[in-house]
C-alpha cells in the first residue's frame, strides 16, 4: 500500500463535486486501501478521495468504534435528524479547528468496494465524521460551516 499526498487548501479539487463510481475494479480497491493507510498515517478519522486528488465519490471513515473501517462509495444521506455542535478539523486544513453544527443522526445509503448497496445508521461522532466526508464529495468544506474557530491550544485545554 502507498501513502498518498494529502491535498491542502487552497486547491480547487477540494471544492469540486465528485463523479459517481461506476467501475468496481482493482483500481478502486487500491484507492480504498491507500486512502485508509494515508488516513491512519495522518492520524485522521476520515478521508475523502478529493483530499488525495481523485474526483470520485469515495470516502473512508474510522472513528475507532465498533463499526471499524467504513468504506462509502457513492454515498447519499437519506435521513438526518437532531443536532450536535462540536469541534471539527480536516486533514486538508492542518492546524485549523472550528465549531460546526451537524445532524446528530444520519441514515446513509452507499455501496461497498464490490458495488453492493448497504444502509448505515450513525449517531454522534460517527454521524459527524460521515457528514464531513460526504460534504467533501460534494465540494463542500467544513470551513463553510464553522460558527467559531478555535484558538491554537484551545482544544487541548478543554
Amino acid at each position: 500500500m502507498t501513502i498518498l499526498q494529502i491535498v491542502t487548501h487552497p486547491n480547487e479539487v477540494l471544492e469540486t463535486a465528485c463523479n459517481r463510481v461506476l467501475d468496481f475494479d482493482k483500481k478502486l480497491v487500491k484507492l480504498l486501501n491507500d486512502m485508509y493507510e494515508t488516513m491512519l498515517e495522518a492520524d485522521g478519522v476520515g478521508l475523502a478521495a478529493p483530499q488525495v486528488g481523485v474526483l470520485k465519490q469515495v470516502a473512508i471513515v474510522d472513528v475507532g468504534d465498533k463499526h471499524g473501517r467504513i468504506e462509502l462509495i457513492n454515498p447519499v444521506i437519506l435521513e438526518a435528524r437532531g443536532e450536535q455542535v462540536g469541534p471539527e478539523g480536516c486533514l486538508s486544513f492542518p492546524d485549523v479547528f472550528g465549531e460546526v453544527k451537524r445532524a446528530d443522526y444520519v441514515k446513509v445509503r452507499a455501496q461497498n468496494r464490490k458495488g453492493k448497496v448497504f444502509l448505515l445508521e450513525a449517531r454522534e461522532f460517527l454521524a459527524r465524521a460521515i457528514q464531513h466526508e460526504i460534504d467533501h464529495l460534494n465540494g463542500v468544506l467544513f470551513t463553510s460551516k464553522v460558527t467559531r474557530y478555535y484558538e491554537p491550544g484551545e482544544l487541548e485545554e478543554a
